[in-house]
């Protein structure tokens, strides 16, 4: 059984102490395919280069809203430039973020429009972020969906409406730990059932969002990494009504699809 976490934060400064070690405790969970998640451009230039030092490493290239204040000609144009690096997979994460408003406004709307421009030219899926600003969101990312070779919600947690509006335009969605809090997961429990298998996708969103389902105590540290998909991966499934493996199955195929990622090499490596 193979796990794809396709969003992961390798590139914080909580895991330098030991990068090494969270790579081996994930590849023994059975991950085995890992997208880091580009949010700015530094961040962007550090997950190229952690993925091009390992075979089960990819990345995104972009500028989250929260960092929408720079985003510039130097920033567009910086962004393109690792976009073209081979282990790079996605534009993104890009979006709007509207809780909590880091980056004015205007300025998340001209970053989010830029990237995905970027990603009809270069033909790279994009890699989205979305909170509390569906509504200006979608009409963006409906102007753009035909260009875009694909496109998927990282780490889910809005409404059925918002759901479906973006099932309704083809994106996948991304499940994280979210679902496994018994505290602010219960309406995506519920919801999560109505994605179609070939549509879904799951992701720690480390070091966030550790699952709270996982037996025992949680990391010392509190940190989530990526060998914790199992815990994600298992109240999916749940939800579901259907096996692990299933799932699995269905988001580790769904995975590799997505990214351009050849299975053979994941496993060989």
């Amino acid at each position: 059984m193979y796990l794809a976490d396709i969003g992961v934060n390798l590139a914080d400064k909580r895991f330098d102490a030991d990068f090494d070690a969270v790579l081996e405790r994930a590849r023994q969970a059975g991950v085995r395919l890992q997208v880091i998640t580009g949010t700015s451009v530094v961040g962007s230039e550090t997950a190229i280069k952690l993925a091009a030092e390992h075979a089960e490493l990819f990345c995104t290239a972009g500028v989250h809203p929260h960092h929408a204040n720079e985003f510039d000609r130097d920033a567009l144009a910086r962004i393109r430039e690792i976009a073209a690096e081979e282990k790079v997979r996605a534009i993104g994460e890009t979006g709007l973020d509207f809780n909590r408003d880091f980056s004015p406004r205007p300025a998340q709307e001209n970053a989010f429009a830029e990237q995905l421009q970027l990603a009809s030219e270069t033909t790279l899926p994009a890699f989205l972020h979305q909170r509390d600003a569906h509504d200006r969101f979608l009409p963006m990312l409906k102007e753009q969906r035909d260009k875009l070779p694909n496109a998927v919600v990282h780490c889910f947690t809005g409404s059925k409406k918002e759901l479906f509006d973006y099932l309704d335009i083809d994106c996948h969605i991304g499940i994280t730990g979210w679902i496994c809090d018994e505290r602010r997961g219960l309406e995506l429990q519920a919801l999560v059932k109505n994605i179609p298998l070939n549509r879904l996708m799951i992701e720690t969103d480390s070091p966030y969002l550790t699952p709270r389902n996982m037996d025992g105590k949680p990391p010392r540290s509190g940190r989530n990494e990526p060998f914790l998909l199992t815990w994600v991966l298992k109240k999916v499934a749940e939800c579901y009504d259907c096996s692990a493996e299933e799932i699995s199955q269905a988001t580790w195929q769904n995975s590799l699809a997505f990214f351009g990622v050849s299975e053979s090499k994941l496993i060989e490596s």
